[in-house]
């Protein structure tokens, strides 16, 4: 729904500003650049579309091979004891913790077509221990903030987009993602618990945070130690090895559960092709409206006055170009996704806008896209403080991200 808003809402700003250019200034030639260009957006969207495909379908052919493997149920017995501490009004070992398991696990590895049936099959469980059926309960509320802030280890579309755009090393932005993402979820289970009345200083939550926390400044720490020069060099090295390594440890994986790895990952391979021809619609569409809104100069006129607004308390104003990917994220992850690949062609992909615009799209996911999804399909209507919290996440990753992008880019 607030994708529908914000599209119809391009294409009548994008008009009446035209109007007015070419009654009040004289600006004849503003109509046929707003056509031109919707033409062209749509042409770039198909062809985007389409290069998608062969790096896509790679992707996730190697993502099942690890899902055949059994990877994501390592994973969830790995972090069981700590999703009993933060889910308590759930009975232990019941089987919705497998389920909230899987989904997070899912969501880690960038499988989102698994992660989302997994989640509302969640939701639905936990409806169960829920007194107030119209009211979200504290798990429900915990269990949808980690998912809207959106932790992945594998930003897999985000890279495939850098492929697509044209990037010299289409992965150097994993590790900046990484970290983004990661301080999102933080912030965002922190507010949950805080609010909830969390015990953080039980044992096994310090442990897990504890650890988590040790090796994500730890390493973030070291990188910043380093030269301009040799940082780009590591981060990259470094990313390419912690992705090269977990695809390598899927086939194992799934070598010694004696899955036939090629026929998992035709299967992956077919998914992948299925999801961009899936995206076509959605990209011609968002690009075509972001395109209009572009030409007559509503992008440069909100870019311009948040950066008169940071030039007057002294910030640098490199990073405003790529807010309109912030302002999007949370109500549309199409639109989030076409203000980034606009982004990418505008600045190019290696561009400090481009590479932020990316950074900023993997710190977080949908929290209004997921709200109406996961709420929506058990009858939610009175969210609480899954709202608050969510956005928190939102803004804390986009901070990081910012942050992050001056120090590593």
């Amino acid at each position: 729904m607030a994708l529908n808003y914000i599209w119809i809402g391009f294409f009548i700003i994008g008009y009446l500003v035209a109007f007015v250019r070419l009654v009040f200034f004289g600006d004849t030639e503003i109509f046929s650049q707003v056509m031109q260009g919707a033409f062209d957006d749509a042409k770039n969207g198909f062809e985007l579309s389409l290069g998608l495909t062969g790096v896509l379908s790679l992707w996730l052919g190697f993502m099942k091979i690890g899902e055949r493997g059994g990877v994501i149920d390592f994973m969830a017995k790995i972090i069981a004891p700590f999703f009993r501490k933060i889910f308590p009004e759930i009975p232990k070992d019941h089987p919705v913790y497998g389920t909230i398991m899987l989904n997070i696990a899912a969501n880690m590895l960038g499988l989102d077509n698994a992660a989302t049936p997994m989640g509302l099959k969640a939701m639905d469980e936990m409806q169960q221990f829920n007194k107030n059926k119209d009211t979200a309960s504290n798990a429900q509320i915990m269990f949808l903030v980690l998912n809207t802030s959106g932790l992945t280890l594998i930003p897999t579309t985000i890279m495939v987009y850098r492929a697509q755009a044209g990037a010299a090393d289409p992965t150097d932005v994993f590790l900046p993602i990484l970290f983004a993402t990661f301080f999102s979820t933080l912030v965002g289970f922190l507010c949950v618990a805080i609010v909830q009345k969390i015990n953080l200083l039980d044992k096994t939550i310090l442990l897990f945070l504890g650890t988590a926390i040790a090796l994500i400044l730890g390493l973030l720490l070291y990188l910043y130690s380093l030269s301009a020069e040799n940082l780009k060099i590591v981060s990259s090295v470094i990313g390419n090895v912690i992705l090269f390594s977990i695809i390598i440890s899927f086939v194992v994986a799934a070598i010694i559960k004696h899955v036939n790895v090629f026929e998992a990952f035709i299967e992956g391979a077919k998914e992948g092709f299925g999801v961009a021809i899936k995206i076509i619609p959605n990209l011609i569409a968002i690009l075509v409206a972001i395109g209009v809104f572009r030409t007559v100069g509503g992008l440069d006129l909100i870019c311009n006055g948040f950066a008169w607004c940071f030039e007057k308390i002294g910030v640098n104003t490199d990073f405003v170009p790529a807010l309109p990917t912030a302002f999007m994220k949370p109500l549309s992850g199409s639109g989030a996704r076409g203000m980034m690949i606009d982004a990418m062609n505008t600045f190019g992909a290696d561009s400090f806008v481009g590479k932020l615009s990316c950074i900023i799209q993997g710190s977080t996911d949908t929290t209004f896209y997921i709200l109406a999804v996961y709420f929506g399909s058990v009858g939610i209507k009175k969210t609480r403080h899954a709202v608050g919290c969510g956005l928190i996440a939102d803004f804390a990753g986009i901070v990081a991200a910012i942050v992050i992008a001056y120090i590593m880019i």
